[in-house]
């Protein structure tokens, strides 16, 4: 199957994903009573509970996963090792603990920019870090030392919780959730991802090129350090955003591009988009098991069951790089 028919197919895939998303929970919808909902022409009670609960809900779900997704894609083409991820290089510990300093100070209208900032402050850093080691090698390196420093802080954040209330709240952020997505979340979060993953995009052709090696790929003009910046300043507006919103969330950007490359072929021009619809489509699809499954009480959080399913994955993929 062709890459644009791989991409048309998924785009498919994604929109069905989140139709079913907007029909079913607590209170089941038909789906004439949801295209009614959307447009405002159902009852108040359906165009409530469509508009103000579950499309916002959706549309972060797939926004959130459209940033990890195309960022996992990015980062593991521009650094060619198969265990790349968002996490592993320091963009998600290090808009985590933006929006942990937010929590801890009791300004909660503040995580979405400390989030955003402190992603971007971790991409200055690893940017400066790794011009002593130009390349991939270099951002690896200075990506885990610096997602390593950013963990270690927010522990320590936690450690200094001034009571078991606060330390609550945030041990249950970081387990990443959406239950308390809103309209006001999707505007900052979808022109950011929008952004991040159009200049991930147009890192692509470079990528592309890239996997004959850094010494080729300069030789045919390609310039390293313009696409490791595009790729950077993409991932931590995608993870930035995504954060903020939606708590940390692992291993979409690890086992979604995997997936993709199996089925859809390596040419990263073409992965990065098609692992952003990939991850959209996945993350919806989780979010909305959990929203079906879950009964009264605490509900089973997004971050930890994408865990779940990634661990293994993760586990099998080191297994076979051995």
């Amino acid at each position: 199957m062709s890459q644009k028919l791989w991409c048309f197919s998924l785009s498919m895939v994604c929109i069905a994903v989140m139709l079913m998303s907007i029909m079913v929970g607590t209170t089941p919808i038909t789906l004439s009573e949801s295209l009614a909902g959307l447009a405002g022409q159902s009852s108040n009670d359906i165009n409530t509970i469509i508009q103000d609960i579950r499309v916002p809900r959706a549309v972060l779900a797939a926004c959130v996963g459209a940033g990890l997704g195309a960022s996992g894609a990015a980062l593991q083409g521009f650094t060619r090792n198969p265990l790349a991820a968002p996490g592993l290089l320091g963009f998600s510990a290090c808009a985590a603990l933006g929006a942990v300093i937010a929590l801890y100070l009791n300004t909660p209208t503040f995580i979405t920019p400390a989030a955003i900032a402190f992603a971007f402050g971790g991409a200055v850093a690893m940017t400066m870090f790794s011009r002593h080691k130009p390349g991939a090698s270099g951002l690896v390196l200075a990506g885990i030392g610096i997602g390593a420093l950013a963990t270690a802080l927010t522990g320590l954040l936690m450690n200094f919780a001034p009571n078991p209330w606060a330390l609550s709240e945030l041990v249950y952020w970081l387990m990443g959730s959406l239950k308390h997505a809103d309209l006001a979340d999707v505007k900052v979060a979808v022109p950011l991802t929008a952004i991040g993953v159009g200049l991930l995009c147009l890192s692509g052709p470079a990528l592309r090129v890239l996997g004959l090696g850094e010494e080729t790929a300069r030789s045919l003009g390609i310039s390293v350090s313009n696409t490791q910046l595009l790729i950077v300043i993409g991932c931590a507006l995608c993870i930035g955003s995504g954060v903020a919103v939606a708590g940390a969330i692992g291993f979409v950007g690890l086992f979604i591009p995997h997936i993709l490359r199996f089925v859809a072929g390596p040419d990263e021009a073409w992965l990065i988009p098609l692992s952003a619809l990939g991850g959209a489509s996945f993350l919806v699809l989780i979010d909305m098991l959990i929203r079906i499954t879950s009964g009264p009480g605490t509900p089973l959080y997004l971050g930890i069951a994408t865990s779940l399913i990634g661990v293994p994955f993760f586990l099998w993929l080191a297994w076979r790089q051995t």
